[in-house]
């Protein structure tokens, strides 16, 4: 569920620079944060149920 998260936001942060200049930022700070969660779940070893 994670990871689709990641991937949906990477996805429109890539369009964000383009087609959707004004949301660009909003999805940007969305993705550090997917990013950042994702990290943390790695490096921790916890699994997701």
């Amino acid at each position: 569920m994670l990871w689709t998260i990641a991937i949906i936001l990477l996805v429109l942060w890539a369009l964000g620079f383009g087609v959707f200049h004004v949301a660009g930022g909003l999805i940007h700070l969305l993705l550090v944060i997917a990013v950042v969660v994702v990290l943390f779940r790695l490096i921790t070893g916890r699994r997701a149920v």
